[in-house]
């Protein structure tokens, strides 16, 4: 494991989940609401501010600030003040949140692949800008300023090999103890 894939120390709290232990259902577990995950990509395209994140995603707005306090709770968001009278707050992404960049990507292009016939939202590279926060270039207006901006096209690449991940080149290796990849196993004399 390189550093940069290092895990870090948990920010949400510990919880005991039904069925198979896996980080995917302990994942879905903080951001898994649709309304969690809509917050999480208004506040990636630069919107901090309650409003604007209660109108874009179309959340009520009694859910949606159950769901930023939970994914504050959880260390996906953090709240900045912004006025002091009355108290205003916006909400700002943490290292944590930050990495569901390629979760809201997924979604964005499965989206766009099996359920809209038009791309409403296309995430653009742009080379040149890496000197900006991550996500506040989404204020162009559609427009490619940049002379190499494009259309992002990307992959998944192993940080081991260099190689392009594909499906066919995926096994599975489950390290919860008692589980394999069909489920529980039964103890054997061994374990007991």
């Amino acid at each position: 494991m390189s550093a940069a894939q290092k895990p870090l120390a948990p920010t949400a709290p510990a919880v005991t989940l039904p069925g198979r232990p896996c980080s995917a259902a302990a994942a879905l577990h903080v951001v898994g609401e649709k309304w969690a995950l809509l917050a999480v990509r208004e506040i990636f395209f630069g919107n901090h501010r309650f409003e604007a994140i209660a109108r874009n995603t179309g959340a009520p707005r009694d859910r949606l600030a159950a769901r930023l306090r939970s994914l504050e709770q959880a260390g996906v968001v953090e709240r900045r003040p912004y006025n002091e009278r009355p108290p205003r707050y916006e909400y700002h992404l943490t290292e944590s949140g930050r990495e569901l960049a390629p979760v809201i990507r997924a979604l964005l292009e499965w989206g766009d692949r099996w359920v809209l016939e038009d791309r409403p939202v296309v995430m653009v590279h742009e080379p040149a800008a890496d000197a900006r926060t991550p996500w506040d270039a989404g204020t162009t207006g559609g427009t490619q300023s940049p002379a190499h901006a494009h259309d992002l096209d990307a992959a998944w690449i192993c940080r081991t090999c260099g190689e392009e991940v594909v499906m066919n080149t995926l096994t599975v290796d489950v390290r919860a103890p008692g589980w394999d990849r069909s489920g529980p196993r039964e103890p054997s004399p061994s374990d007991v």
